[in-house]
Formats: C-alpha cells, sequence, structure tokens
C-alpha cells in the first residue's frame, strides 16, 4: 500500500515508538505503533517517542481552539451562555438528552433555529442537536450571527468566522495563516494537519492560560467535563480525577490530547492505525511516567481502559525520552 507523502515524518527527530500490545491470555493478539510529545509554550519539544514531526489532522481536538471567535467576538458574553455553554462548544459529546439540551440552549439564546445546524443527524438519532459536535456548531452559529455574517455557508473555508479560527491557530503556532493545511472533518467543520509538535504546543498554550479566552475554555472544560464527552468516557473521567490540573480533549483517528494547567505544557498522542483504545492506554502511560495524576486516579482509569475482557488487556512498552540538545 502506497501511503501519501504527507503521512508520517522525516527521521530527523524519531525515537522508538511507544507499542500498545492487546494480550489474550498471554499471547499477542494486536499491536498499535503510537508517537507522542511534550512541549512548553515557546514550542521546544521536551520528551518524545516516535517522531515529533509525525503530521496528522488534529480533528475534535481542535474544538477548544475553534471556540475561540465565540468568546473574542462578544457572542458568549452577549447571550449569557454560561461555563456550561462554552464546555459543550468545546465538546464532542454522546448525544444524550441532556448534552443536546445545552446545544439547544445555546441557539434558543441566540434566537437561531436548530434548523440552521449543518452537523448531521447521527445514525440512530432524530436531530443534529444530538450530533457530537452540534455545541461546536451551536457556537459557529451564534458567532457568526453577532458578527453579522452568513449563517448558511459558516462551514466553507472561506466564511469569515473559519478565517478568524485559522488567524488564532496560525498565530499561536507562529506561522502565516496561508500555510495551514485544512480539510474536512465528518461534522462538515474544516480540520487542521498539523505536526504533533504543533498540537502539542496548541495544547501547551492552552494550559498556559495567559490569554483571557483560553483561561475560559479552560475552566469551563473543568467545570463540566460531562459536556466535553459524557459518563464513562475517557476525557471526562480524566479530568474529573485530576482535581483541576488536567485538561483532555479527544479526536478521531486515535488522536488524544493533554494539558497540564498552569504550567503551560501540552501533549499531543497519534496511533498509527487510528486506535481509540490504543490511544487511552498511553494517555495513561504517559500520565503515570509524568507524575500528573494520583496513584488512586490512575488505577481506577487503568482499570476501565486497560482491562478489556476476561483474559483480555491492553499493555503498553516503551517511554518518553528527553529531547536531546
Amino acid at each position: 500500500m502506497n501511503l501519501p507523502t504527507w503521512f508520517g515524518s522525516s527521521q530527523r527527530s524519531s525515537t522508538t515508538p511507544l507499542e500498545v500490545s492487546l494480550k489474550r491470555g498471554s499471547s499477542v493478539e494486536s499491536i498499535h505503533r503510537v508517537h507522542a510529545v511534550v512541549c512548553d509554550g515557546r514550542g521546544r519539544v521536551l520528551m518524545r517517542a516516535g517522531c515529533a514531526d509525525f503530521e496528522t489532522f488534529i480533528r475534535s481536538a481542535l474544538k477548544p481552539f475553534q471556540a475561540l471567535p465565540f468568546l473574542s467576538s462578544g457572542a458568549a458574553e452577549q447571550m449569557n451562555c454560561g461555563e456550561k455553554g462554552l464546555a459543550i462548544c468545546c465538546g464532542s459529546h454522546s448525544g444524550t438528552p441532556a448534552h443536546a439540551r445545552e446545544a439547544f440552549r445555546l441557539l434558543w439564546n441566540a434566537e437561531l433555529d436548530p434548523s440552521l445546524l449543518q452537523c448531521p443527524i447521527p445514525k440512530g438519532g432524530t436531530s443534529p442537536l444530538e450530533h457530537n459536535c452540534s455545541g461546536k456548531h451551536a457556537g459557529f452559529l451564534a458567532t457568526s450571527k453577532k458578527m453579522g455574517w452568513p449563517l448558511d455557508s459558516y462551514l466553507q473555508g472561506n466564511h469569515p468566522l473559519q478565517v478568524e479560527v485559522n488567524r488564532r491557530i496560525a498565530e499561536l503556532l507562529g506561522l502565516p495563516a496561508d500555510e495551514l493545511v485544512a480539510a474536512r472533518d465528518d461534522c462538515g467543520a474544516p480540520t487542521l494537519r498539523l505536526r504533533l509538535d504543533q498540537i502539542a504546543l496548541l495544547y501547551a498554550h492552552l494550559g498556559a492560560s495567559r490569554q483571557a479566552e483560553m483561561e475560559q475554555v479552560i475552566r469551563a472544560m473543568l467545570a463540566h467535563p460531562e459536556l466535553v464527552a459524557g459518563e464513562g468516557r475517557f476525557d471526562t473521567e480524566l479530568m474529573r480525577r485530576a482535581h483541576g490540573q488536567i485538561v483532555s480533549k479527544g479526536g478521531a483517528e486515535g488522536v488524544q490530547c493533554l494539558s497540564r494547567v498552569g504550567e503551560g505544557m501540552g501533549v499531543a498522542i497519534k496511533v498509527e492505525d487510528g486506535s481509540k483504545r490504543a490511544k487511552h492506554a498511553v494517555a495513561l502511560h504517559l500520565l503515570r511516567q509524568l507524575d500528573w495524576l494520583t496513584p488512586t486516579g490512575l488505577q481506577e482509569l487503568e482499570e476501565q481502559v486497560l482491562l478489556i475482557a476476561p483474559g483480555v488487556q491492553l499493555e503498553v512498552a516503551g517511554a518518553l525520552r528527553y529531547q536531546e540538545t
């Protein structure tokens, strides 16, 4: 199979990737290769496993940054969205009635009809409000209305809202916005193809909270982790156990991001084959190595994540290595 030229990376910043094995009894049944990087707020790679410049789409891990124009435009304040509203904007929620109601409340307060949502109706659902990205889309629409921008084309790459999102991302990464490479995510919104160290840098900025909007995003996600994912789901359960110290946001196809609040350190994880189970296993493995979570919290999450079924478990091999100077 020939992979696209952007898949993977050069070897100039490569160490041994992490490996996640699924073991049935004492036999290895499947293996996942995983790249991970830790960056500070200046973009310096502190630690890594695999390729720090591995390229991937950030997918839904972009949502906390896509919510920034909702705040900076004044739309959130005008409609008195509160922390719950902001958390659902950042979330990849489970589509429960509580999640759908929160997305609906955003639209109601902005005097917008749910029929304007351009995210799809999920399989087995009855409304786009149940789609896991409905909060993000509601925030997009509210921002566009506040700014007088078109509502019917809010997902187009040349729409003023998406141009502003890209401007903010480029500013955080220290590069021209026209260098960003975008593609359509499954919900219809643009997502970006970035290097892992760039994704980790974004989450380092988020954790540092040096900008007022990012501090608001952090507070909302930590105050309402149940709206960022859902009951029993990884991001929600991790943030509940982290006592306000870790922000966690995943993306599809094996992307997982973590941020150490107040320390300006970001972690980006990418599983080559896109496995969800592997990214969660690696996240816990790295949290143990970094000593970011209590032993009790780690044990509780490991029991949920690593034990797949009786006699079947995940094991992670390898470690982050310090960046050589």
